[in-house]
């Protein structure tokens, strides 16, 4: 704090030296209002002296001014022209600082005026890459989740529900800039119940800043929503049919209402969708409870129905010109019943076959609410002060029901007792999550070169969860207590960040930040009274992101970052959940935490962008590894810690515009990355080439249809030792601006090549759990039939985001105005 103190003190000493006139802007809801035109005009004849833009925070400082009488004229494309009252300027150290200056919005320009397609597809930012999903044809009639997944360096894992960024898995995911605090399979299915029109951009952050939770060792993944900032009402709705190998259906409506004082919004959305799964897998493996080894060929399926319903109400209330009180609440409801058919031979060595059949009826519902509370103050001088409290409450319910059929080459019933090939067989897994959030910010403009942000936040979480399969035997039913767990698990994380953001030169900024996490972690099982985790941890997490314009259209970008991923609540919870005969699905309450250090190069040239990335984690978490149960006659399928993993990634975003009507974008993520593991038999360290291609081609083919084609590939990766061959797909679309204001109709093709396989090899590594080598083919629904949709969107009462891009366009064309006088 005394360094910061003289820097403070050195630059009001270097401000004082010439006579100045400084100042802020804003827009009349109190957002900071960046790329302003300031001109310092004589006020005898209103003849211009000096210019200059308004920076990000809205701040302006015009230096060397000499002594005269002078007024200020400020103009933005979108706003009205607002001029001050007459001010002198005495003497060579005068100081005038005319504090906030809100400009208001020149609605009789805006009303008429409509602008598309004004933002690249792809922007790159010190602190990661931004995706304008609006831009995309395909974001209709998409879910958030299916539009996360063309998403660049992003890769979706259907078969374990997982999610990786630039190919590390641990991403966090947010939907405004609040955590999902929920099981990473119910994150799935909530991004799957999302609809994509609802969507106005995706932050992939890869570095992110100290205000940001320091949870997500991959970084953050957040996801904005769209508000509408138009007078009146004015709102839209969409209707969306399709089908792959079962019906899709999608109804969604948004609907706004601002005043000058209140801003009331809300949206609903109901999706249904049938699906259909298969996998194929064959390996051998030592199976202990059939007396040996045995070659393995398993064949399942899965039909699935899901039924999601997500609302959302809101309000913004101005209290007076400084003062605005927020309030929302968010509800998603999943109804998903499903089916799994198996049937497997196993050949037990040398001569002993034996099949099992099963059938497993799942029932799985899911409900999530959200409040949140927020009131922010604009104070004198620049200063803001902000105050949020959030609850969220999660629950799940996901009963099972097994009937199976375990028979030798004769057609004898065998292992009839055995808990885990029992003909009937039942799981239940219900978990309860409450979350209390509570944080306050603070922002000052200490000086138009000089921004401070500081705070506090404190979480709470409460989860307790009770899991297990109980198997009928002699008329009653019996619970293996190796497959069962009931756990209550407690979780308070405290956290305070100061960041500071200095405008050192004319396009040059320094970011620098610290943030501070203790968390305080303690799992107890309450059936025993015994503890399973007791842990403290208390960790500095700094920031630095540096940017500085070079000649021309470059810039260029330095960034250090220090982070962690705390395990989830099932990566811990000793849940059980049915696989198969031999296998179950269970957490690791011995996981440690990940710390990861990240340093990034990037240098953007216009719309093009490039960067380096080294990461490190240590005790990496790895998903969905194999190892044996306690009693050495079970395989289980749980989270592993790698003691470390480095990664050097490369990504590169090129836009090309051939002509008029054909506009393309590539990009590429990929690197080196290394791992070290030490749970199975025989650990080891492994060095190999990832990468992710994404591109997309946009098609204007008339003043009313248009069409794009996007892809993705990913090459072959590993999770721990699992090797996950390479897979990509194809996807297209055409639109259809109806006249007269009618709307639009898109019809769109997911997978149009059914190209969509994942293969998945266990032991091609090293010796794994029960000497286990497998292939496993997972075929999704696209793989036998592309899913086809056509959606019908209609927007009314105007849409205040397109006036938006238009102000955007307006404060660029000035920029590039002033760069070059």
């Amino acid at each position: 704090m005394k360094t910061l103190s003289i820097s403070m003190l050195f630059i009001c000493l270097l401000q004082g030296v010439k006579a100045q006139v400084s100042g802020r802007v804003t827009t009349s809801n109190g957002q900071p209002l960046a790329y302003v035109t300031v001109s310092l005009i004589k006020a005898a004849d209103s003849s211009s002296v000096k210019s200059m833009l308004t920076t990000e925070q809205g701040g302006y400082s015009i230096a060397d001014v000499s002594a005269g009488k002078y007024r200020l004229k400020l103009s933005s494309i979108g706003y009205q022209t607002w001029f001050s009252a007459s001010f002198d300027i005495s003497g060579s150290k005068d100081a005038k600082y005319l504090a906030v200056i809100v400009m208001k919005e020149d609605t009789r320009q805006l009303g008429e005026v409509v602008v598309r397609g004004s933002k690249p597809l792809y922007q790159q930012r010190s602190d990661g890459l931004v995706v304008n999903v609006e831009n995309s044809i395909l974001t209709k009639g998409s879910t958030a989740l299916e539009v996360l997944e063309r998403s660049p360096g992003v890769a979706i894992d259907h078969r374990d529900n997982g999610i990786s960024l630039n190919g590390k898995g641990g991403a966090t995911v947010m939907i405004n800039g609040k955590l999902i605090r929920m099981p990473l399979a119910q994150v799935m299915n909530l991004l799957n119940g999302t609809n994509a029109d609802n969507i106005e951009k995706i932050e992939l952050l890869s570095t992110p800043p100290a205000g940001y939770d320091a949870e997500g060792s991959a970084g953050i993944i957040n996801i904005v929503m769209k508000k509408s900032k138009k007078p009146g009402t004015n709102g839209s709705y969409s209707l969306t049919g399709g089908y792959g190998m079962g019906e899709k259906g999608t109804a969604g409506i948004n609907l706004n209402h601002n005043t000058k004082n209140v801003n009331l919004y809300g949206s609903y959305t109901f999706q249904h969708d049938r699906t259909y799964t298969d996998l194929f897998i064959t390996g051998s493996q030592y199976m202990p409870f059939i007396g040996g080894n045995a070659e393995v060929e398993f064949y399942t399926k899965t039909k699935r129905v899901s039924n999601n319903h997500n609302a959302t109400l809101g309000t913004d209330i101005k209290l007076d010109t400084q003062t605005t009180l927020s309030a929302s609440v968010s509800y998603n409801n999943i109804h998903s019943p499903n089916y799994t058919y198996s049937n497997a031979g196993y050949n037990i060595l040398p001569d002993s076959l034996l099949r099992y059949i099963g059938n497993i009826n799942g029932n799985n519902r899911l409900n999530n609410i959200t409040n949140s509370l927020s009131i922010e103050r604009v104070l004198k001088g620049g200063e803001k002060i902000g105050l949020e409290a959030d609850y969220i409450h999660y629950n799940s319910n996901a009963p099972t029901q097994v009937n199976t059929s375990f028979v030798n080459k004769h057609g004898e019933q065998v292992y009839a007792s055995n808990s885990v090939s029992a003909q009937q067989q039942r799981g239940f897994a219900n978990t309860t999550i409450n979350v209390v959030v509570f944080k306050a910010d603070y922002t000052n403009q200490l000086s138009p070169l000089l921004k401070l942000e500081t705070g506090i936040k404190g979480t709470h979480t409460g989860s307790s969860s009770s899991s297990g399969i109980e198997s009928f035997n002699n008329g009653a039913w019996e619970r293996n207590m190796q497959t069962a767990a009931n756990i209550y698990m407690k979780e308070d994380i405290g956290a305070a960040y100061i960041s500071l953001n200095w405008q050192l030169a004319k396009g040059t900024s320094l970011n620098t930040g610290a943030r501070y996490e203790y968390s305080y972690t303690n799992m107890d099982n309450p059936q025993t009274g015994g503890n399973i985790v007791n842990r403290k941890l208390g960790k500095l997490f700094p920031t630095i992101l540096f940017t500085t314009k070079l000649a021309g259209r470059s810039e260029l970008q330095l960034s250090y970052t220090k982070r962690i991923a705390r395990p989830s609540y099932d990566d811990l919870a000793s849940y059980f959940a049915y696989s198969d005969p031999t296998a179950v699905y269970t957490g690791n309450p011995f996981l440690k935490p990940t710390i990861t250090n990240n340093i990034k190069l990037g240098y953007n040239y216009g719309d093009y962008s490039f960067s380096l990335l080294y990461s490190r984690d240590d005790n990496a978490i790895a998903r969905y590894q194999l190892s044996e149960s306690p009693a050495h006659d079970i395989l289980f399928i749980s989270p592993q810690n790698l003691p470390y993993q480095n990664y050097l990634t490369f990504q590169v975003n090129a836009p090309f515009k051939v002509s008029n009507w054909w506009e393309m974008t590539y990009s590429f993520v990929g690197g080196l990355r290394q791992f070290k593991e030490d749970y199975t038999l025989n650990p080891l360290t492994k060095s190999y080439f990832g990468y992710s291609f994404n591109f997309n081609q946009l098609f204007k083919l008339s003043s009313s249809f248009s069409a794009e084609v996007s892809g993705q590939y990913n090459s072959m990766f590993y999770n721990g030792t699992t090797r996950i061959d390479g897979f990509g797909v194809i996807n297209a679309g055409i639109k259809k601006q109806l006249k007269s204001n009618a709307g639009s109709l898109q019809l769109a093709v997911a997978d149009v090549f059914s190209a969509s396989q994942i293969q998945v090899r266990y032991g091609t590594l090293t010796r794994e759990a029960f000497d286990i080598k497998s292939h496993v083919i997972v075929n999704t629904e696209t793989r036998h039939f592309p899913v086809i949709k056509l959606t019908y969107t209609k927007s009314f009462g105007g849409t205040g985001l397109v006036n938006r891009n238009k102000q955007d366009n307006g404060s660029k064309e000035e920029r590039e105005r002033l760069r070059n006088n």
